[in-house]
C-alpha cells in the first residue's frame, strides 16, 4: 500500500522498476539481428506466390534503402511517414528510415485525405512512403497544402511525382558505407525513433514520441516472458503496422529471429493465410477471435442434433482437463480417455482454424470476453490478453503460458510498474513510457506526471499476485440516475457472444436503466434469415423484421442473466448496417468511437426512453 492509499506492483524479477530505458537503439537491434540470424526474416505474397527474404538479405536491403534516403536528402531527425497496408515493404521502409536516423511517422491506410493531411502537417514530415494509386490519390486531394513534404516513394506502380522503391535504392549507390556508419553512430537511445499518432476515439489524434530506448526496453522485457525459437517460429501479421502493437511485435520477431509472415491484404483470406503459413504466434484484436469463435460454434449449432451435442461435450471435456492442468493436477484415467476421444473428434479441428502450429495468440487493444478465452483454451489454443497504450509501446502487462489468469490482462513486464490510484485509474511507470506528445506540452503534462507515472484513463484492479484487471474507461463510465457506476464494456462483450451480434453499444448515463444499439453480423445475415424465416437476408431488412428482433431479444436475455438488474439492458434498437471505419464509427483497430456513435444515433437512444 502506498502512502496515498493506492496500490502498486512491479514484476518480481525487477529490482528497479524505474530503470532507464535500453541503451540500445533500434538500428542496433535490427542490424544486429540481421547479422546474427540465418533463417527466413520475411514471407510475403507477390504476384500470386509466396516469396521469402532471409535475415542476411533483409539486412542488406535495409542498408540499401537507408542509403537511398540519405541520398534523397533525408537528414537526422527528419520525419518520414509511411501510408500503406501491412506488407513487407512497410517493414523495410520503417527499418531503413530508422537506420538513416529519421523519425518514422506511421499513418493508417484507412485514413481519409483530411486525416492524412493532419498527421503529415502536424508532424512536419519531409518524406512519405505510400502503397499505391489509392494512397497517391489521397495525396493529390491534399494538393499543395504540405510545403514541408519534399519526397514521395511508392511501393507499387510508377509515375506521377513519386519515385519507386527501386529508384530510391539506385539513388543510394553514391552513399558510402562510411557515410551510413556515421549516421548509425550518431543515433542515441534517447532520440525519438517514431511519432505514433493515437487512433483518436475522441478528438484529434496526438503524436506519441517513442524513443529508441523506449521500444528496445519493451522488446527486451517481452522476450523475458515469451519464448521464441529462431528459425522455427512464425509470426503472422495482418493488423495495421501503423498501430504500435503490431509494430512492436515486428521488432520482437526480428530480435528473436522469427519469421514475419504477411497477409495478402484481403480480410476474407486471413483464415486461408493462417492455414497456409501455419503461424506459431498470432497477435490480433478481439474481433478476430470473436469471429473465429462464432465460426466454430455456429457450424456445430447448424449441424444440430448429435453433432451439436458432441461438440459441446468435447469442449466441456477440454475445459475439465485444462482446469486440472492449470492447478498442477493430472486428469484421472476416465477423463483422459474422454479427452482422447474429444481431441480426435472435435478439438483438433478448432486448433486447425489457427493453422495447427499455434503456440500463443495475443489479444490486445480492447477487452475480450473470458468465455472466448476459455473456449480456445479447452481446445489447446492459448489466446491470452496483454495490456498497454501507444504511450508505453503497447505492452505493459502480459499473460503468458506459464503465468496467466483469465479475466486479467496479466502481470507487469520486468522493469515496469503498475499502480491503482485512489479513483481507480491505472497508472504505469517504466522505461517503455513515452517522451511526451509532439508539440503538445499541455497534453503531455495531463498524461505524464512529475513522478513519471503515465495516467492511462482506464479503470482497473490489482489482485494479490499482481495480475491487473481492466474494469472500464473513466470517460466511458455510465452513471445511472440512481448513482450506480457501470462499465459498458462488460455488458457489451456479453452481448457480442451472440452469433448474430457484431457490435453492441450500451447507453444509459443519467438514465434510469441501460439501453443498447445492436448491429447484425454481416457474415451471419443469411443464417439469421434462415433461422427466423425472414424473406430477405439484407441487413437493413433484417433490422426491421419483428422475428429478428425476437431472436435478438433471446440473445439480450441470455447476456442479462450474467448481471445484476441495474446492469441489464432493458431495451435495444437495431442499426440497419454494421459500424465501420468508412463512417468514422470505428478506429483502424476496430474500437468503437463511442462519442461518435452516441452523437450520431442520439435520436435512436432517445426513442428507447420515450417508450416509458
Amino acid at each position: 500500500m502506498n502512502t496515498d492509499g493506492s496500490t502498486s506492483t512491479a514484476a518480481e524479477t525487477s529490482p528497479n522498476a524505474t530503470a532507464a530505458a535500453s541503451a540500445r537503439t533500434l538500428a542496433e537491434l535490427v542490424l544486429g539481428a540481421a547479422a546474427r540470424h540465418g533463417g527466413t526474416a520475411q514471407r510475403y505474397p507477390d504476384a500470386g506466390a509466396w516469396k521469402s527474404l532471409s535475415y542476411r538479405e533483409l539486412g542488406s536491403e535495409i542498408k540499401t534503402v537507408a542509403k537511398g534516403l540519405i541520398a534523397l536528402g533525408v537528414a537526422p531527425g527528419d520525419r518520414v511517414a509511411i501510408l500503406s497496408n501491412t506488407r513487407a515493404e512497410w517493414t523495410l521502409a520503417d527499418l531503413a528510415a530508422i537506420c538513416a536516423g529519421a523519425i518514422v511517422v506511421p499513418i493508417y491506410q484507412t485514413n481519409s485525405p483530411e486525416e492524412c493531411e493532419y498527421v503529415l502537417e502536424h508532424s512536419g514530415a519531409t518524406a512519405l512512403f505510400l502503397e499505391d494509386e489509392e494512397q497517391l490519390g489521397k495525396l493529390a486531394e491534399i494538393g499543395d497544402r504540405l510545403p514541408a513534404l519534399k519526397h514521395t516513394i511508392r511501393f507499387e506502380g510508377s509515375g506521377g511525382d513519386a519515385i519507386t522503391l527501386d529508384e530510391l535504392r539506385a539513388g543510394g549507390a553514391e552513399v558510402s558505407d562510411e557515410d551510413l556508419d556515421a549516421r548509425l553512430a550518431a543515433i542515441g537511445a534517447d532520440d525519438v525513433a517514431t511519432i505514433v499518432y493515437t487512433s483518436g476515439t475522441t478528438g484529434p489524434p496526438k503524436g506519441c514520441m517513442l524513443t529508441h530506448g523506449n521500444v528496445c526496453a519493451d522488446v527486451d522485457a517481452v522476450l523475458q516472458r515469451v519464448d521464441f525459437v529462431p528459425g522455427e517460429d512464425v509470426v503472422y501479421v495482418f493488423l495495421p503496422l501503423a498501430h504500435v502493437l503490431t509494430r512492436v511485435v515486428q521488432f520482437i520477431a526480428v530480435e528473436a529471429g522469427a519469421e514475419i509472415a504477411y497477409w495478402r491484404r484481403d480480410p476474407k483470406k486471413i483464415v486461408e493465410d493462417v492455414s497456409i503459413l501455419k503461424p506459431t504466434h498470432l497477435p490480433s484484436v478481439p474481433r478476430i477471435f470473436e469471429k473465429i469463435h462464432t465460426a466454430a460454434t455456429a457450424k456445430a449449432e447448424a449441424a444440430g442434433g448429435v453433432k451439436a451435442k458432441l461438440f459441446h461435450w468435447a469442449v466441456g471435456v477440454g475445459r475439465a482437463v485444462r482446469r486440472r492442468e492449470d492447478y498442477g493436477g493430472t486428469p484421472p484415467l476416465a477423463l483422459r480417455v474422454q479427452y482422447a476421444l474429444a481431441e480426435k473428434l472435435v478439438l483438433h479441428k478448432i486448433r486447425d482454424l489457427f493453422g495447427g502450429r499455434i503456440k500463443l495468440a495475443l489479444s490486445g487493444a480492447a477487452p475480450i470476453d473470458t468465455e472466448i478465452l476459455e473456449f480456445f483454451h479447452a481446445a489447446g489454443v492459448w489466446v491470452l490478453e496483454g495490456y498497454g497504450m501507444t504511450e508505453n509501446c503497447a505492452v505493459e502487462t502480459l499473460n503468458t503460458i506459464d503465468e496467466h489468469r483469465f479475466g486479467t490482462v496479466g502481470r507487469p513486464l520486468p522493469t515496469c510498474e503498475v499502480r491503482i490510484a485512489d479513483d481507480g485509474e491505472v497508472l504505469m511507470r517504466g522505461p517503455n513510457v513515452f517522451k511526451g506528445y509532439y508539440n503538445d506540452e499541455q497534453a503531455t503534462r495531463a498524461t505524464l506526471d512529475a513522478d513519471g507515472w503515465l495516467h492511462s484513463g482506464d479503470l482497473g484492479e490489482l489482485d494479490g499476485d499482481g495480475y491487473l484487471t481492466i474494469t472500464g474507461r473513466k470517460k466511458d463510465l455510465i452513471i445511472t440516475s440512481s448513482g450506480k457506476n457501470i462499465s459498458p464494456s462488460n455488458v457489451e462483450n456479453a452481448l457480442k457472444l451472440s452469433r448474430w451480434i457484431s457490435q453492441a453499444i450500451v447507453f444509459g448515463d443519467r438514465k434510469p436503466y441501460l439501453t443498447a444499439l445492436l448491429t447484425i453480423d454481416p457474415d451471419e445475415c443469411k443464417a439469421l434469415a434462415e433461422q427466423v424465416g425472414a424473406a430477405s437476408d439484407e441487413p437493413a431488412a433484417l433490422a426491421r423484421d419483428p422475428a429478428v428482433r425476437a431472436e435478438l431479444q433471446l440473445a439480450v436475455d441470455d447476456a442479462n442473466r450474467k448481471f445484476a438488474r441495474i446492469e441489464q439492458v432493458k431495451r435495444f434498437t437495431v442499426l440497419e448496417r454494421d459500424l465501420s471505419q468508412e463512417h468514422e464509427e470505428l478506429t483502424p483497430t476496430l474500437k468503437v468511437k463511442r462519442n461518435v456513435v452516441y452523437e450520431r444515433y442520439a435520436d435512436d437512444f432517445a426513442a428507447l426512453y420515450a417508450q416509458d
